[in-house]
Parts: structure tokens; C-alpha cells; sequence
């Protein structure tokens, strides 16, 4: 009855999220068709995040654009869970692309993939990823590099920070604390877990759950020169937070 359940709560959810791709695609289409900027990515994303059981308690105030966020990184749902709390684009690891539903919501959201282990790649990814900051966009990138177990932030590979070396004027960097509360141990994405298994164990999970998003004081990465200052400060403001 158990297995059941869960299979009837992945269909249902699957079905939601169609239904709300069929409604909200035409008119991200007539918006494009117009050139206008369009809403619906956002409001898909926010959405997508709610049919998975997400529900966003937001703690301060994030930045809209001219701002990089720092984020923790525990799962997929980070990514529609920020996205419709703030409209960010995101620096994420390649191999979301290739997840099913995920990897294409990514593409919609304009993501910067980058590759770990394309070391010698890594000038354009960061030049791509300046590029969009230099166009005034919100963009989070997470800079443990990979998805944590919730408990310990991971190590911060300031290698992406290179495009706060210097940062464009005006730029703000803005840490995020991201918490799932008891439901942490379910939804953290961990070990070799694929990101199919990963989403299709969500989607079959019991009921809903709190995502607490903590917008921390935003500060002048030019108050704390070169790249490794930055990630060093960026962590100590979000371990400051309780989960």
C-alpha cells in the first residue's frame, strides 16, 4: 500500500506539473514573441517547487539584480525554491542538464553549467558567467561546488569567485542560508545518487515541506579583496546561522 501511495503521489505530481507547463508556456511564448521580459520562468519555477512539497519561509531581503548570491547547496529544489523567491539565474554543475524536467527548467532560467572536472575550461566559464553579471542579472552561484548533507558546510572552492576579481561596479555580494529543517536527511542530495533517482524520490515523498531561505546583510566584495577573502567571508556569515 505504501509503494502504492508514493507512485500515485509521483503521477499526480508529474500531472500537476504539466498542467502548469501547458498553462504557463504559450504565454512565456507570446511574451518572447513580443520581446518583453517574460514572468513565467520565475512563476513556473516557484510552481515547480511547490508540486515537489516546497514551501518558502523567506527571512530578510534578497537583492533583485546588480547582486551575486552565495548560497549552501543541499539539493535540486534549491534551484526553483531561489529562483522564485528572486528571479536568479544560477551557476550549477553540468550534470544537471541531464536530468529530466530539472535539466530543461535550468535551460529556461538561463543556468551557467560548469564542469569540475573541466579544469582547463575553466577561463571560459568564468568568462560566461562575468558576462551575465556585467549585464545587471541576479546570479547565485554555490560555492561548496557540489550538494552537502545539511549538517557541515562543505569546502568553498573559490575558483568561480574569479569573476568578483575584480567585480563590476556596483555588484553586491549577498550570502543565503538555505535549511530544510527535519526534513533535511530526505531531500539532501549525497553520495552517488543519480539526479533522476534523486528527483523521482522527492516527487514520491509524504506531504509538504519548509524550506527556510536566511537573505544575509549583502556586502562590497571590494571590501574584502581577491576571491578567497570573499568565499571566506561569505562562509562565516552563513555559518553564523543556525539550521
Amino acid at each position: 500500500m505504501t509503494k502504492i501511495a508514493a507512485q500515485v503521489r509521483l503521477t499526480l505530481r508529474l500531472a500537476a506539473l504539466l498542467l502548469t507547463l501547458g498553462t504557463l508556456l504559450p504565454l512565456h511564448s507570446l511574451w518572447r514573441l513580443v520581446r518583453a521580459p517574460s514572468p513565467w520562468p520565475r512563476l513556473f519555477l516557484k510552481s515547480f517547487g511547490r508540486i515537489a512539497g516546497a514551501r518558502a519561509r523567506v527571512t530578510g531581503t534578497p537583492l533583485r539584480r546588480d547582486v551575486v548570491f552565495l548560497a549552501n547547496h543541499l539539493s535540486w529544489i534549491d534551484i526553483p525554491v531561489l529562483a522564485g523567491a528572486t528571479g536568479t539565474s544560477f551557476v550549477a554543475k553540468a550534470e544537471l542538464k541531464d536530468v529530466a524536467a530539472v535539466g530543461w527548467l535550468c535551460d529556461l532560467n538561463h543556468t551557467l553549467y560548469v564542469s569540475r572536472g573541466d579544469r582547463m575550461g575553466i577561463a571560459e566559464q568564468v568568462r560566461r558567467i562575468a558576462a551575465a553579471i556585467a549585464d545587471g542579472w541576479a546570479v547565485t552561484i554555490f560555492p561548496e561546488g557540489t550538494t552537502g548533507d545539511g549538517k557541515t558546510l562543505l569546502p568553498f572552492k573559490p575558483a568561480l569567485l574569479a569573476v568578483l576579481e575584480p567585480p563590476p561596479p556596483g555588484l553586491m555580494v549577498q550570502p543565503v542560508r538555505l535549511d530544510y529543517g527535519p526534513a533535511t536527511p530526505e531531500l539532501a542530495w549525497v553520495g552517488d545518487e543519480s539526479g533522476r533517482s534523486h528527483g523521482t524520490r522527492v516527487f514520491r515523498r509524504r506531504g509538504t515541506f519548509a524550506v527556510n531561505l536566511h537573505f544575509l546583510e549583502p556586502f562590497d566584495p571590494t571590501d574584502f579583496p581577491g576571491r578567497k577573502a570573499i568565499a571566506a567571508e561569505t562562509r562565516r556569515r552563513i555559518e553564523s546561522v543556525s539550521p
